[in-house]
C-alpha cells in the first residue's frame, strides 16, 4: 500500500509537468530562439505571443494587448490583462494571482504579445508550489489509520502471548512441540486476512457504486465516503451550470429593452480585440432574438480598444447612412461620459436625480450577484475621420446589461438533502464576494458571512479554524488556501470530502480524507481523485453516499 500511495503521487507531479513540458522563445545573443523550458534561467528575456504558456514566473518588460488565462490557478474563466507598469493599489491586491505584471507559470496567453523577465523558476514559481502540495502525497485517512491501530493491537497481543504460551507448555512438553504450540497460537493472532477481508467487501461496494455513476478509484476511500460530514466544493460547474448568459437588459429605469441588447450586440459582435465570455454571453443572447440581419445591415468602420484606465470599449458602425459611436462599460466610467439619457426613443438630459437612481439600480443588480455594464451611443460624428479616445463623450445613456452564472436546478435539492445526511456543504471558490452570496442564497446555502482569501492569508491557523465553525462561503481563494482550509477541517476531527476538477483544485484534492472528481476533469485532477463522477451533479454524489452506507452497514 505504501508503494502504491507513492507512486500515484508520483504520477500525479508528473502529470502536473507535463502541461508545462514545452518550449519557449527567449532573446539569446541578441537573437530569438527557441529552447526548452527546462534550459530558462533567471533573467531570460521570454517572447510570448498568442497561444503560448508561460514557462516560467515572469515580469512584464513590455506589453501590447496581452491577456493571459489564468483558470489553471485560480480557476477564473475570464482573461487577465497583464501590463508593464501595475494599475493596482496595494489595498486593491487580494492574492498574489491579482498582480498585473506578473506572468504565472503554468498559464497560457489567450492574444497580444509580450517581452518579459524570468524572476522565478521550476519549484521556486507559484505553480511550484502548487505542485510541492501533491507530491508530498496524500495522508492518510482515519479508516486507514484505524485499520493499522487495529492491525498494530492485535501484533502486540501477539509478541506478548507468543513467549507466555511457549514458557507454560515447554515445563510440560518437550521445547520443539512448545514453540509449534506458540508459533500456532502466534499465527492465528495475527490479522493475515485482514487485508483480504476489506478488499473483498470493499470492492462489493465499488461494483455497487458504479452503477450509481459513481467510480471508486481507491477502496479505502469507500469508508471515507459515507463517513463524510463536511464537503467542500468550488462553485463554479458544481453549483452552477459554468455558462455566464446575458439575464438582464435594462433601460435606464430598470425595464426590458430590446433596443439596449441590440446595441450591445453591435459593440461585442464587431469589436476585434478579445471576445470574452461577456461578448460570447451577448452575441449568443441576441442571436436567440433574431438581429443576425444587423450582422450584415452594419459595417465596421473603427474601433477604440478597452483598456483598465477607462474601462469602456467603443465601435464605430454604419448602416450605409450615417455613423453611430457605440460604448459598452463600466457603470461609473460610462456615465462621466454621458450627457443625456434615452428612454424609449425619447433623449432628455440626464440630472442628478437621474445618475442617483442609475446607480441604485446598478447596486441592486450587483446585490443580485449579477455583472452590470452600461452601454450608450452617439450619432454626431459626420465629420470625424480619425477616432479616438476623446470622441467618448456627450453620449446618451440607453441602459445596462446584467450577466450571471446560473445556478444548477438540482443544486438546492441535493444540498438539502446533504445537509439532512448530515454533510456540510462549504464552498471555497476563487469567484468574488457577490457572485457567490447570489449563487449560494439561490441554492440554500447560508451567506450570512463570507470570508476572503486575502482575510485567510492574515490569520492564524487557530483563527482560521475559528471561521470555520460559522462561515460556509470562502472566496478569492488561492489553490494553495484552498488546501489549508481542508487541511484545518481534518484537524478539527471532520472527514472532509473535497470535489473539485480544475488544477487548482489538486492540493486540495490530495489534502482531503477523499477526493471526488468527475470525468471530464483535467487529467491531474482524476489522478488525484478517490472517487470519479461521472457526472457533474450532487445528486450522483448523494447517491455514491446512500449506497455506501448500504454496504458497511
Amino acid at each position: 500500500m505504501e508503494f502504491f500511495e507513492e507512486y500515484r503521487s508520483n504520477k500525479a507531479a508528473e502529470k502536473l509537468k507535463e502541461l508545462v513540458a514545452t518550449t519557449a522563445t527567449v532573446l539569446r545573443n541578441g537573437k530569438e530562439v527557441q529552447i526548452p523550458i527546462k534550459e530558462i534561467t533567471l533573467g531570460d528575456i521570454v517572447i510570448l505571443s498568442a497561444g503560448s504558456m508561460i514557462p516560467a514566473d515572469l515580469r512584464v518588460l513590455e506589453a501590447k494587448d496581452l491577456y493571459v488565462g489564468q483558470s489553471s490557478l485560480t480557476g477564473e474563466s475570464d482573461a487577465v490583462r497583464k501590463i508593464s507598469n501595475s494599475e493596482i493599489s496595494l489595498d486593491e491586491l487580494d492574492s498574489i494571482s491579482d498582480l498585473d505584471t506578473i506572468c504565472f507559470m503554468g498559464t497560457n496567453v489567450i492574444s497580444g504579445s509580450a517581452k518579459c523577465a524570468v524572476i522565478k523558476t521550476a519549484d521556486s514559481t507559484y505553480f511550484g508550489k502548487v505542485a510541492h502540495t501533491i507530491t508530498t502525497g496524500k495522508p492518510k485517512s482515519s479508516f486507514q489509520m484505524g485499520i493499522e491501530s487495529i492491525s498494530k493491537l492485535l501484533i502486540r497481543f501477539m509478541l506478548v502471548l507468543t513467549p507466555i504460551v511457549f514458557i507454560l507448555n515447554a515445563w510440560k512438553h518437550s521445547p520443539v512441540t512448545a514453540f509449534t504450540f506458540a508459533v500456532a497460537i502466534a499465527i492465528c493472532i495475527t490479522p493475515l486476512l485482514l487485508p483480504v477481508i476489506l478488499s473483498s467487501s470493499l470492492s462489493k461496494g465499488a461494483v455497487k457504486m458504479s452503477k450509481k455513476k459513481t467510480i471508486v478509484k481507491k477502496l479505502d476511500s469507500i469508508q471515507s465516503f459515507g463517513a463524510m460530514n463536511i464537503l467542500c466544493t468550488d462553485k463554479t460547474g458544481t453549483l452552477t451550470e459554468d455558462k455566464i448568459v446575458l439575464e438582464k437588459y435594462l433601460d435606464i429605469n430598470g425595464d426590458e429593452d430590446l433596443r439596449v441588447l441590440k446595441h450591445a450586440f453591435l459593440n461585442s459582435y464587431f469589436q476585434t480585440g478579445l471576445k470574452g465570455n461577456i461578448d460570447e454571453a451577448v452575441v449568443h443572447r441576441a442571436l436567440q432574438n433574431n438581429m443576425q440581419e444587423y450582422t450584415t445591415k452594419y459595417k465596421l468602420v473603427d474601433e477604440i480598444p478597452f483598456d483598465f484606465s477607462r474601462r469602456r470599449l467603443s465601435v464605430i458602425v454604419s448602416d450605409g447612412t450615417k455613423n453611430q459611436l457605440i460604448t459598452k462599460g463600466a457603470v461609473e466610467e460610462i456615465l462621466e461620459i454621458c450627457t443625456m439619457v434615452d428612454y424609449k426613443g425619447q433623449v432628455s438630459p440626464i440630472t442628478k436625480q437621474i445618475k442617483d437612481n442609475i446607480k441604485q439600480i446598478s447596486k441592486n443588480l450587483n446585490k443580485d450577484g449579477l455583472r452590470v455594464i452600461a452601454v450608450c451611443q452617439k450619432n454626431d460624428i459626420k465629420d470625424v475621420s480619425d477616432f479616438g479616445v476623446g470622441d467618448e463623450k456627450n453620449m446618451v445613456l440607453l441602459g445596462f446589461i446584467g450577466f450571471l452564472d446560473p445556478p444548477k436546478e438540482s443544486a438546492k435539492s441535493a444540498i438539502e438533502k446533504l445537509n439532512k445526511a448530515g454533510i456540510r456543504v462549504v464552498v471555497l471558490t476563487g469567484d468574488n464576494a457577490e457572485v457567490t452570496r447570489c449563487i449560494c442564497n439561490k441554492v440554500g446555502i447560508n451567506s450570512k458571512q463570507i470570508v476572503t482569501g486575502s482575510q485567510i492569508e492574515k490569520l492564524t491557523d487557530t483563527a482560521v479554524l475559528r471561521l470555520l465553525r460559522k462561515t460556509n462561503i470562502f472566496v478569492k481563494l488561492s489553490p494553495i488556501q484552498k488546501a489549508r482550509i481542508v487541511r484545518l477541517l481534518k484537524t478539527a476531527g471532520n472527514v472532509v470530502g473535497y470535489m473539485g476538477d480544475g488544477i487548482n483544485d489538486a492540493p486540495s484534492l490530495t489534502n482531503s480524507d477523499v477526493g471526488i472528481s468527475v470525468d471530464t476533469a483535467v487529467d491531474i485532477s482524476k489522478e488525484s481523485a478517490d472517487i470519479i463522477l461521472l457526472e457533474k451533479d450532487l445528486h450522483v454524489l448523494l447517491d455514491g453516499v446512500t449506497e455506501r452506507k448500504k454496504n458497511i452497514w
